[in-house]
């Protein structure tokens, strides 16, 4: 469901299904009108974002003292690019539209519709899913056009860049400041769509005390706890006291006693992964390749269980490399009588075996997605690795004990899905605990003029740390030669992804710096015991070495194959509040407090040439 709005004619909200007129584009005039004349020039606040420069005339020279240049845009001149970025707006072509109206919006435009343009410029951000950049036209829009007369609009729209940032405690916010009579039923549909998505508890309960008469947010956290399958005996006051105070339908939200999870002496396992066994053309098993490595280190788990008592069955399935073949798997009858099953590896595939799983109520772990969204809502799915939003979140928590608070960080992200979640958890973990984070700045790692733009201004100079979210191998290099160009006494630290201690574009100099550390969720000592005797064991079967996917399928099956010995296969209460296990080879695996991702996110710094643990 999408709530930015429509702006063919008056503007228009879409939200729970129903298309309703809004006021506050009733009030903009379809035709143009003459712009007033600009007022004086005044002094700009400090922070105002500088408008993007415009095509000068070269101008003769004249014999008298140079004059500073206006900045001001001429109103005609204006007035034609207000009219020319609406029509690109209506028309679709929204980063047409951002690159009329943004200019027109600052302060040192003196564009009599500034206020306008700002909104509808933030309106084109949202539409090309640029939520921090949305919500820095959106923070001018409040701070320099406080009396703008469709302010509710702008934060309606705040609400919606917010959630979509999961920044839960700013949305609310947003629309708690809304007239009680300005949009009721779109916030409200607006919050039945999002607030399904929060899963900290803390996060539940800090809003529930900020907002303790907002029916919307009760009923989503009663639906959290009964059909998010969140709930525990220790739920059971508050839940009544909801459900008195709301008049909720407490036939619906009264937990059914769950069906006591048989513990068997052998558990059937079903692997669903893309093999692609009818292409045996070198091409094929050469992309596979991890696949098959995958799969190796899953059935050399099955053994050590095996020999620990706790036989697992495993079965394989071919799910081809589209959702065709895999549909056709899942109406074999006999994977609804699977325990567990593992699988697969691309996020469409991945969606329709989180239904199937829903569906028959069977556990789901996706064995190598970063991707939160996949488990939201669903308590037969897990994730196997922290989710992009938790290693965020941990890394923040780190980073505040690390650099403090006393200066602001700064935060790069390429141009992903995952990159941008963690990036977003990011910083709403850090500020809440006190920190600030002076950007959030993405970028395109193949484009140089997007990473020169990502790393400019002031910022890296005064943090405290520079935060960098991308594995691809010319950003590492790029960005420690820039922080190693800072002054030695202010330079910032740098926290970045574990992908970069593999990079041969990296030597171990440029890793080795004091505040350097890394993002590792699937860290391993080597010379541990338990990867030693893995590795071992490994080599014999495969004559190979294991590869970090062999190391994976191994970790995971060990976990999960001693989950289902001790708890049966419907696991998820139990699992909830089992204590963080110590891993096989990795450093553990934790789903406490009801988390459908794993919670256990090392950081590691490198000295000389050992990794230390810092987290």
């Amino acid at each position: 469901m999408t709530f930015i709005p429509s702006l063919r004619r008056p503007l228009r909200w879409l939200a729970a299904g129903l298309l309703l007129t809004s006021p506050a584009l009733a009030q903009t005039p379809a035709r143009p009108q003459p712009a007033a004349s600009p007022p004086p020039a005044k002094p700009q606040p400090a922070g105002t974002l500088p408008a993007k420069p415009q095509p000068v005339k070269p101008q003769p020279a004249k014999p008298q003292a140079a004059k500073p240049k206006p900045t001001a845009v001429p109103p005609a001149e204006a007035n034609v690019r207000y009219r020319s970025g609406k029509v690109q707006l209506d028309q679709g072509n929204y980063a047409a539209a951002l690159a009329q109206l943004e200019p027109l919006a600052q302060p040192t435009a003196r564009f009599a519709r500034a206020a306008d343009a700002a909104y509808l410029a933030a309106v084109a951000n949202a539409r090309l899913k640029q939520w921090p950049e949305a919500e820095q036209l959106l923070n001018l829009l409040r701070t320099e056009y406080p009396t703008y007369p469709n302010l509710p609009d702008a934060l309606f729209l705040q609400g919606q860049v917010s959630f979509e940032q999961e920044d839960f405690d700013t949305a609310l916010k947003a629309l708690a400041q809304l007239p009680a009579d300005k949009l009721v039923p779109e916030r409200e549909a607006m919050k039945a769509t999002y607030l399904p998505r929060i899963k900290e508890r803390n996060t539940w309960q800090r809003n529930l005390r900020r907002y303790p008469d907002d029916a919307t947010l009760a009923r989503a956290y009663a639906d959290h706890l009964i059909a998010g399958g969140a709930y525990t005996d220790a739920d059971r006051p508050q839940l009544d006291e909801l459900i008195a105070k709301f008049s909720l339908d407490r036939t619906r939200y009264t937990p059914r006693p769950r069906p006591v999870s048989v513990r068997k002496t052998s558990y059937n396992v079903a692997v669903l992964l893309p093999f692609e066994l009818s292409d045996p053309s070198w091409q094929t098993v050469r992309k596979n390749q991890f696949v098959t490595d995958l799969y190796a280190g899953l059935r050399l788990a099955q053994d050590s269980l095996q020999r620990a008592g706790r036989p697992i069955q495993l079965f394989a399935y071919d799910t081809g490399a589209d959702t065709l073949t895999l549909k056709q798997t899942l109406a074999l009858p006999e994977l609804a009588g699977m325990d567990m099953l593992i699988g697969p590896v691309y996020k469409s595939g991945a969606r329709l075996l989180a239904r199937y799983a829903q569906e028959h109520q069977i556990i789901c772990v996706n064995p190598l997605s970063q991707d939160g969204d996949l488990v939201l809502d669903n308590p037969w799915h897990y994730l196997f690795s922290p989710s992009s939003a938790t290693q965020g979140r941990v890394a923040a928590q780190f980073a505040l004990n690390a650099f403090g608070a006393g200066k602001p960080g700064l935060v790069l992200y390429e141009d992903s899905k995952d990159d941008a979640d963690f990036a977003t958890a990011y910083k709403a973990a850090f500020e809440e605990q006190g920190g600030k984070i002076s950007a959030l700045r993405r970028f395109n790692p193949d484009v140089d003029e997007s990473l020169a733009a990502a790393f400019a201004g002031p910022e890296l100079a005064a943090a405290s740390h520079v935060v960098v979210v991308s594995d691809n191998r010319r950003i590492g290099p790029y960005a420690l030669r820039l922080v190693q160009q800072q002054p030695a006494a202010t330079r910032p630290g740098v926290l970045a992804p574990g992908s970069w201690l593999d990079n041969p574009r990296l030597d171990v100099s440029q890793l080795n710096g004091p505040t350097t550390y890394f993002i590792q969720p699937k860290y391993y000592d080597e010379q541990g015991l338990g990867y030693r005797r893995f590795r071992q064991l490994y080599l014999q079967r495969q004559h190979l070495p294991p590869s970090v996917f062999a190391n994976q399928g191994f970790e995971l099956l060990m976990y999960f194959g001693n989950v289902l010995s001790q708890y049966g296969s419907d696991f998820q209460t139990s699992l909830s509040t089992a204590p963080p296990a110590t891993g096989a080879i990795f450093e553990g695996e934790s789903y406490s407090g009801g988390a459908h991702d794993n919670q256990v996110v090392p950081i590691v710094k490198l000295t000389g040439l050992e990794y230390q643990m810092m987290r």
